[in-house]
């Protein structure tokens, strides 16, 4: 996404590509080819066994595809251009090359069912990005405007799709390898990334001021024990992010409340 992730609608506007594009728009366009240049090689890395490192490289277009949009607003080199390519990317990146890692890591043993729970993975993702093309233009976004996601984003579904590999690599069981254990865990990953449950974007974390300097603390403390014990670390986010869907849910039917009341008191205000 050289314009913008999964959920960054913003990203999104449009420019004329007459003369092609200008070097501050070719920055943000190289940042999600090598984001999608990562999770292909992800891919190989699966083909050739190295399991850590072709997670490690989905990871990777993760991040990429993370300061991408972010560049593009910051240079404003947003174009549709970008935008396009940066769903391409994303379904490959997030949606097969994860599909095609764990087939070939587990789900191969079991290869009719476990083909299965890999396609249905890799539709979800490309049936996510697909919906979030067709809203870019809708102006009513309920969960938007309320600073939440329709669903899990396809980098963070990519990520919680690895849990298992995680645990596998962290502990070195090979109960977290079993077919039946991934497969079904690929399938409520990808249910999860087409439902529409409202999930906790950026806009709806507003910590409490007086916790401010301790959530800085611990990111840097995350950050740190990323690179000393980066498998339980991951474990450990992907843990955190499935305690925060329900927070989301709740949270998010309170703000639905709240504007129930608002848009009653404004109908009462107005009428005869």
């Amino acid at each position: 996404m050289s314009v913008t992730s999964d959920d960054d609608d913003d990203d999104t506007l449009s420019r004329p590509l007459a003369r092609g594009l200008t070097l501050r728009a070719l920055i943000p366009n190289a940042i999600t080819s090598a984001a999608l240049c990562c999770g292909l090689t992800g891919i190989r890395f699966a083909i050739d066994g190295v399991w850590d490192k072709s997670v490690l490289a989905v990871i990777l277009a993760g991040m990429l595809d993370g300061i991408d949009g972010r560049i593009a607003r910051l240079l404003k080199a947003q174009s549709r251009f970008g935008a396009e390519l940066d769903s391409l990317s994303d379904s490959i990146s997030f949606g097969v090359a994860p599909a095609l890692i764990l087939f070939l890591w587990s789900l191969k043993q079991v290869p009719r069912l476990g083909w299965f729970a890999a396609l249905a993975f890799a539709i979800c993702c490309a049936l996510r990005l697909a919906r979030f093309n067709a809203r870019i233009d809708m102006v009513e976004q309920p969960h938007k405007s309320a600073g939440f996601m329709t669903g899990v984003p396809a980098p963070v579904g990519a990520g919680l799709a690895f849990l298992p590999m995680y645990l596998w690599i962290a502990s070195g069981s090979d109960e977290f390898r079993r077919p039946e254990i991934v497969g079904i865990w690929l399938v409520v990953i990808a249910f999860l990334m087409i439902s529409s449950v409202a999930t906790m974007g950026w806009g709806a974390m507003r910590p409490r001021k007086r916790i401010r300097l301790e959530l800085i603390a611990l990111v840097g403390l995350a950050f740190a024990a990323l690179l000393t014990e980066t498998w339980w670390t991951l474990v450990g986010i992907c843990a955190f992010y499935i305690l925060m869907l329900p927070i989301g849910i709740f949270s998010y039917a309170r703000v639905k409340r709240q504007r129930a009341i608002r848009a009653a008191a404004q109908q009462q205000a107005i009428s005869p």
